[in-house]
């Protein structure tokens, strides 16, 4: 690789986390961004010259970090010239993980629980999270909330004011204060998970820095509070991620579950998955993570699509639409009860659903009654929901499976 394409590498894999470092050391996000951004300009005019450095992610670090400062010094970010000097000196310190605190050791997991300040609203802590600490588009957010674009930015507008107004400070929560901003910190994770297990927009089927960099923070969540919740996301996640290689084809395009070789799942994956799984509903303190991952281990254990055991998961997803009666989950049951009682009984509990103005926006809702229309003969229903899938649909391989379905319809009709 040359020099460009090293840089580019260390922006996709280590920015995130570089970016958290930052606001570890400067305490301001929009400045640590700006110095990050600063650093790897940097990065790409001397290092061909100059060569790369022995240990690039510190050089990047002290070299933003140094950046903050002259921002600082030139900006005057402070009140008095004692300040300044004060906290010049304190994020000039040339070691910076001398400063790690021992109770969230991990940076990006740290500025996780801390833009999960209880002074913002849930909703605003994870979009908040998903933007600055996991470098997600607004367009990723919006999708992954089902709300528009500008909305989520000025959700992120006003946390980010917020935390600048109310003076929040960059902080590391105490351990007796960690439970009460989890479950934030875990719809956060998951989110991510989802944007990295099925992207909402873009040319990929899945997207592994993400998936992979959730179930990262979730191991090192899991050390921090060993409980059934934690280690039950940790199980979702790590049952799903066993099927990323198995869910698109060597073209690029996208394999439906039921098609899916089952040969091409990680069984090492699946098998840490199951085991954390069955850890977890052991300890009676069940919730909505531990009861999707049952049901993800349900398919895991099936030998083939025929052999899924389909009343048990229909079953879990009972329990959960009591946890957590949202209309993706109750979209899901619906999808199950399909697969159990027959395309008719789930189609008349998608149609109720689609009633709802969240799931009229949701492409995956209206791709369920296509099939289900599909396989009930119903080809010009059939037709017209895939079309509004189709027409909410920004991810590629998606489109093209859409299309593909829709094209077979037209020319069994014809």
């Amino acid at each position: 690789m040359n020099v460009q394409e090293i840089v580019e590498k260390l922006y996709r894999e280590d920015s995130r986390r570089i970016f958290a470092t930052l606001i570890r050391l400067l305490g301001d996000i929009d400045l640590a961004e700006e110095s990050m951004h600063d650093a790897f300009k940097l990065a790409m005019k001397q290092w061909p010259l100059e060569g790369i450095p022995d240990k690039p992610f510190a050089w990047l670090v002290s070299t933003a970090r140094f950046r903050g400062i002259d921002r600082i010094r030139r900006e005057r970010r402070v009140t008095s010239l004692d300040q300044l000097e004060e906290t010049a000196a304190a994020i000039s310190d040339p070691s910076p993980e001398v400063s790690m605190d021992p109770v969230v050791p991990d940076d990006q997991l740290r500025l996780i629980f801390i833009c999960c300040h209880p002074a913002l609203s849930s909703d605003a802590q994870v979009a908040l999270t998903m933007r600055e600490v996991c470098g997600l588009t607004t367009e990723e957010i919006a999708n992954a909330f089902l709300a528009s674009t500008p909305t989520i930015a000025q959700r992120i507008v006003r946390a980010k004011a917020k935390i600048r107004d109310a003076k929040i400070p960059y902080q590391i929560p105490s351990q007796s204060e960690l439970p009460a901003r989890l479950a934030s910190v875990l719809r956060v994770i998951y989110l991510v998970f989802n944007e990295g297990y099925s992207p909402s927009s873009g040319a990929l089927v899945t997207r592994g820095d993400l998936s992979q960099e959730a179930i990262r923070l979730t191991r090192w969540l899991l050390q921090l509070l060993p409980v059934p919740e934690v280690s039950g996301l940790l199980a979702l996640m790590l049952l799903h991620e066993s099927r990323r290689e198995a869910r698109s084809d060597d073209a690029g395009n996208l394999v439906p579950l039921d098609e899916q070789d089952r040969g091409r799942w990680n069984v090492e994956l699946m098998t840490e998955g199951t085991f954390l799984v069955r850890q977890s509903l052991a300890s009676g303190g069940v919730g909505p993570y531990a009861l999707q991952a049952a049901i993800s281990a349900i398919h895991a254990d099936a030998k083939s699509a025929s052999d899924t055991d389909w009343n048990q998961i229909v079953g879990f997803y009972d329990l959960l639409v009591q946890l957590v009666p949202t209309p993706i989950v109750e979209l899901n049951r619906a999808v199950a009860v399909a697969m159990r009682d027959g395309p008719l009984s789930g189609l008349a509990l998608i149609d109720n659903l689609l009633e709802l103005e969240e799931l009229q926006r949701y492409h995956l809702a209206h791709a369920a009654r296509a099939d289900l229309c599909r396989r009930l003969g119903h080809n010009d229903e059939a037709l017209v929901s895939y079309q509004h899938a189709l027409d909410l649909t920004q991810q590629e391989p998606e489109r093209r499976f859409l299309q593909n379905r829709m094209d077979q319809l037209l020319s069994s009709s014809s």
